[in-house]
């Protein structure tokens, strides 16, 4: 079931409140972010199997922080936030990948899949079989592909370049836009596919 508009505006709030990753990866040596984020996801996994199963002090505390922007799942049925696979990725991205692209990934992530939600919510007339919108997915990709080209322009990477990178930034859409089927949350698979696009394709096209 589809929560309600304002309570997405609210969960994409948060998901913005995560700007900062991308400067962490960009900025920060990559052992340090690979250990931070790692440790982040633990604790994230930690925290939420604590509330599924009901430790006090742990999950009213944290159903009065994030309770409103939670999505419901099935009575009885555990179910991860957006949160531990997001930290997991970062942790993978920061491990495998330059910091360049990895801090390109996640501003892909966070600004890309707002703009989808946010859009393909209040604006997608246009529905798939699985309730995701035309609207929202070109939100999507437009969104990534600016973020892509600011990110080779600001580094003075060549055309070739480019062009890999506004491909991934489309792998990671059609990730986006199947993310249900799939069964894998899309926190987890956008920055780890447009990272695996942009930092090895150039290498198998040398």
């Amino acid at each position: 079931m589809a929560i309600p508009y304002k309570q997405e505006v609210l969960r994409k709030l948060v998901h913005l409140s995560t700007l900062w990753m991308p400067f962490s990866l960009f900025y920060l040596p990559r052992m340090f972010n690979v250990i931070m984020f790692g440790t982040f996801a633990v604790l994230n996994v930690l925290i939420e199997i604590a509330v599924f199963r009901q430790v006090p002090y742990v999950t009213p505390l944290y159903k009065k922080l994030f309770g409103k922007m939670a999505r419901e799942s099935e009575p009885g049925k555990f179910r991860f936030s957006g949160a531990p696979p997001m930290y997991a990725s970062a942790c993978l991205t920061a491990l495998c990948f330059s910091n360049r692209v990895a801090s390109c990934a996640f501003a892909i992530l966070i600004l890309s899949d707002t703009a989808a939600a946010l859009i393909g919510r209040k604006l997608g007339h246009h529905r798939f079989f699985n309730g995701k919108s035309l609207e929202g997915s070109l939100s999507f990709l437009l969104t990534g592909w600016i973020i892509a080209a600011g990110f080779c322009f600001a580094g003075g990477l060549p055309g070739a370049t480019l062009a890999v990178w506004l491909f991934g930034v489309f792998v990671s859409c059609i990730a986006e836009f199947f993310n249900e089927q799939i069964h894998l949350d899309d926190n987890f698979t956008i920055p780890l596919l447009f990272g695996a696009v942009a930092e090895f394709l150039p290498r198998l096209l040398a």
